[in-house]
């Protein structure tokens, strides 16, 4: 079986980084299609991606937390992670070091 898949810390990283493809998809392929090419559907449906691979983020996110006792502030960062391009690639590394030393 898939090693991302197996834990949650693993799911977490999956889904933290298909989120964060979508979300630079979104913002710098759909956006200027929609506003340059005057081709809005780029934006509903790159949009509509993202915000499922959003909701499963924030799930995934509130399952590892607990699963891993996060604090507080680390969950936070997670979740500013998201809000900022290529943010969830950077805390991608942080988790793999984690992850590897839980293993």
């Amino acid at each position: 079986m898939n090693p991302y898949f197996t834990t949650a810390l693993g799911r977490f990283r999956a889904i933290a980084f298909a989120e964060g493809v979508s979300y630079l998809l979104l913002l710098f392929i759909a956006m200027p299609l929609k506003y340059w090419a005057d081709m809005p559907l780029a934006v509903k449906y790159t949009g509509w991606l993202h915000g499922l691979l959003f909701v499963l983020f924030i799930a995934s996110l509130l399952e590892v937390s607990l699963r891993l006792r996060w604090s507080v502030v680390k969950a936070g960062l997670a979740f500013l992670s998201s809000l900022i391009p290529f943010g969830t690639f950077v805390l991608d590394a942080r988790l793999l070091r984690q992850q590897q030393q839980l293993s």
